[in-house]
């Protein structure tokens, strides 16, 4: 599946293909920036498709990615299973939380998870 704008509870979502490009760079990120330029207010990423330095807080470059997102009033969501990072971080575990309780970054186990918190939020317009 490649990864393709869909409505998910009325919000254009650019779901990501698990099976794409790994989002190793800030430029990485940039490209998918540019991908839901199409019409897309939330981007959905796997977990998968997101290295281990992204789950290290020590390396900044969760932040700068969730950075750029915001900068470009685009909402990020990290669908997929993170326990094993979690487990391992307490500083992951407590930005995990607040990104959960805010508008612009969201962890969610699933696309139906992603479709409850879309219901809940109102939609944030660019």
């Amino acid at each position: 599946m490649p990864d393709v704008v869909q409505q998910r509870m009325g919000v254009p979502v650019l779901v990501c293909d698990p099976a794409g490009p790994p989002v190793a760079t800030v430029r990485d990120a940039l490209d998918l920036v540019g991908a839901a330029f199409l019409g897309a207010e939330v981007v959905a990423v796997p977990a998968s498709r997101l290295g281990d330095d992204f789950f290290s807080l020590g390396t900044r470059f969760a932040g700068e990615i969730m950075q750029k997102f915001v900068n470009y009033r685009l909402r990020l969501a990290v669908v997929g299973d993170i326990s094993r990072h979690l487990a391992a971080s307490a500083a992951l575990r407590a930005l995990v939380h607040e990104s959960n309780r805010a508008e612009h970054v969201w962890f969610v186990p699933d696309l139906d998870a992603l479709d409850a918190r879309l219901a809940e939020a109102r939609p944030q317009r660019r």
